[in-house]
């Protein structure tokens, strides 16, 4: 069912994601290339993504929402890249399940349908550029960080709270960016540096009712190297790098 958001509020799209547990280091060691066959699935999915997104664009420009079979289907997608980007970041350990819905998997994304703007469906390439740089330079600096990251992780076993607080923000992010560009919610990105001390409300006050996204300091000094970083790397590369290698956002909000 297509809501409208409350006046003055709006559905922003969240992640879940349980406490950093342990982790085996077995499978940290080998995490890229246990997630082969997932990188593999993702791409034949990402084919499949873009034509029924260019299929709802049209079909949202003309109804103000997208069809039901392109909402459902890109929703899934979006829950399947999110899941695999979570495990590629190091933020969870269970394998990811080859499937598009996955009710009992750490990793959860939550959407709430909503009507389009159709003006903003129409130049929709050109308002997520903002946002899509943001994502692109906070990514970057998480990945020139990454050996370090893989290396704390395999060495602890697990990874420290601050640094999957930062992740998590980051993943959260993209994963909004990935949401808007799919046209699977009108909300425009935002919130990188977590909810400070808002407090999620349910329908009719126009906020998720998912948990916040609550942040240490420790964590926002870590996303600010990670942003400093990145803009570091795109002026010595000449170039934004995805958030993960299978150009999708990976995502994990995390809740305290």
């Amino acid at each position: 069912m297509y809501v409208q958001a409350a006046p003055g509020g709006e559905w922003l799209p969240e992640l879940d994601i349980d406490q950093p547990a342990r982790q085996r280091r077995l499978t940290v060691l080998f995490r890229l290339l246990l997630l082969i066959p997932q990188y593999l699935v993702l791409y034949v999915l990402g084919i499949a993504a873009f034509v029924v997104a260019v299929i709802g664009w049209f079909a949202a420009l003309v109804t103000g929402r997208l069809p039901d079979f392109a909402y459902t289907f890109l929703a899934g997608y979006l829950g399947y890249a999110t899941r695999v980007g979570a495990s590629e970041a190091l933020l969870v350990d269970k394998y990811p399940p080859f499937s598009l819905t996955a009710t009992d998997y750490p990793v959860r994304v939550g959407l709430q349908p909503a009507e389009l703007n159709r003006l903003a469906v129409l130049v929709r390439i050109v308002l997520v550029i903002p946002a899509a740089v943001i994502t692109a330079i906070v990514t970057a600096g998480w990945w020139a960080c990454s050996f370090f990251i893989w290396l704390i992780v395999l060495i602890l076993g697990r990874m420290p709270e601050a640094l999957f607080e930062s992740t998590a923000a980051v993943a959260r992010y993209a994963m909004r960016v990935q949401a808007y560009w799919l046209m699977l919610t009108p909300a425009y990105p935002k919130r990188l540096f977590g909810d400070g001390d808002a407090v999620a409300e349910g329908p009719g006050t126009g906020r998720s009712s998912t948990r916040p996204l609550l942040m240490t300091s420790a964590a926002r000094v870590l996303l600010l190297v990670f942003i400093v970083l990145g803009l570091i790397s795109v002026i010595t590369n000449g170039s934004l790098q995805p958030w993960s290698s299978s150009n999708n956002s990976s995502s994990i909000g995390t809740h305290r």
